[in-house]
């Protein structure tokens, strides 16, 4: 039986039966009275109600989060969990840490339990509230309270050099100049995000994924939230020119880098067993699961490996693949994406990305993979990968299968 055999039927009854998200909030906006384990505890009341099953059936939660102090510390899964209406306390949780990626691990780490068979039903959640907790909380305050700083390692400074600090920020220009990206180029690609996902808006092509919750306005008011805050409907081109580039002799703007944003997100997995015990039908089928490391000095170039690395578990190939999430961290991540992999842009991030509809960080992960297998439903494609880069040099890519039979479409 050859590798490729292997996968098939390994990941036969590997499935996704329900996904759900908040809609996106922008830092101090919408979401911003939530406290993050709440925002949680709402998306796994919600994924539990439209599954139409008891939470006791659940085996573990798996969550993603990034910044993992203050409200977000203590295992914010469990937290999550013990602050839910729908899954009781001996529902265990932990919380997973891979950077941007984290969720997109949770769902790695769900497919893995069900895979295995330790576990029929699984749950893969991510939250993250990026104005209760900022991006680099848990490195800011840590070197505020005199506990040091992980880069200062006798290791690391001898493997990449003395001083030296990971910035994905001197990452994204450093992917930009290795693949010979304009500034040009890529405010294009930051003005389709905003394009995209004001069309998906007012198609209501994201109704289907996000649950309204309470939310606040402007005005401190209290408002149903149920539209991602951080899309400029308004947006041209033009002005996005004009934006100072983050680096004096740079190509980034604030205008081609993701949104800071709070927002959770949940997906339910299980194996053949779970389905027929819970009686449910799946959505998608989890056909590959993958991998990278990459140069950290650079950072953001690994969802290309990552994507290669799954591509060629599953024996796919990047022309079989109908629609890409590649997360849209800074524009360089999934321009890159696309010329190292000889993608179709077209099928790239069709609804908009983190540039328009923001990035929160721990939720991302089952976030865009929620767009992307409502997208597969919609245009009846088979097969779709979500790839997410990742501080320090790392990567997931993930590949999904639609269950229904495409041919008839």
């Amino acid at each position: 039986m050859s590798a490729n055999q292997q996968q098939t039927l390994t990941t036969e009854y590997l499935d996704v039966v329900e996904c759900v998200r908040t809609a996106g909030g922008k830092k101090n906006g919408a979401l911003s009275d939530w406290h993050p384990v709440d925002l949680g505890a709402a998306a796994l009341d919600e994924l539990i109600t439209r599954a139409k099953i008891s939470g006791a059936a659940v085996e573990d939660v798996i969550c993603g989060c990034v910044s993992q102090v203050g409200a977000q510390g203590a295992n914010v899964g469990r937290m999550c969990v013990l602050a839910s209406t729908k899954i009781p306390v001996d529902v265990p949780a932990t919380t997973v840490d891979r950077q941007c990626g984290s969720s997109l691990q949770a769902i790695h780490f769900a497919a893995q339990a069900v895979m295995s068979g330790t576990q029929d039903v699984v749950v893969a959640l991510g939250v993250e509230s990026m104005t209760k907790v900022p991006i680099g909380a848990s490195i800011v305050d840590g070197l505020k309270a005199g506990h040091g700083r992980s880069e200062d390692s006798t290791g690391i400074q001898k493997n990449w050099g003395e001083g030296v600090q990971f910035s994905q920020f001197a990452g994204a220009e450093r992917l930009a100049k290795k693949y010979n990206l304009t500034k040009q180029e890529l405010d294009e690609f930051g003005y389709q995000s905003h394009l995209k996902a004001a069309k998906a808006i007012k198609e209501g092509k994201f109704k289907n994924e996000i649950f309204p919750i309470k939310g606040k306005s402007k005005d401190g008011k209290e408002i149903v939230h149920a539209q991602d805050e951080g899309v400029r409907f308004d947006v041209t081109l033009e002005s996005m020119v004009k934006l100072k580039t983050l680096q004096e002799g740079g190509v980034i703007t604030a205008a081609t880098s993701s949104q800071i944003c709070d927002g959770a997100s949940a997906m339910l997995i299980v194996n053949e067993r779970g389905l027929k015990k819970l009686g449910l039908k799946p959505r998608v089928k989890i056909v590959g699961l993958g991998l990278a490391g990459s140069d950290p000095r650079i950072m953001l170039e690994g969802p290309i490996p990552a994507t290669q690395n799954v591509l060629k578990k599953t024996g796919l190939t990047i022309d079989q693949i109908g629609l890409y999430e590649v997360n849209e961290a800074f524009a360089p991540v999934p321009v890159s994406w696309l010329k190292a992999l000889k993608g179709d842009p077209k099928k790239m991030n069709v609804n908009g990305g983190a540039i328009a509809l923001g990035h929160p960080l721990g939720s991302t992960g089952v976030k865009i993979t929620t767009t992307l297998i409502n997208e597969m439903e919609r245009r009846g494609e088979r097969y779709g990968v979500v790839a997410i880069c990742e501080g320090g040099g790392t990567a997931n890519a993930t590949i999904f299968e639609l269950c229904r039979d495409t041919s008839k479409l």
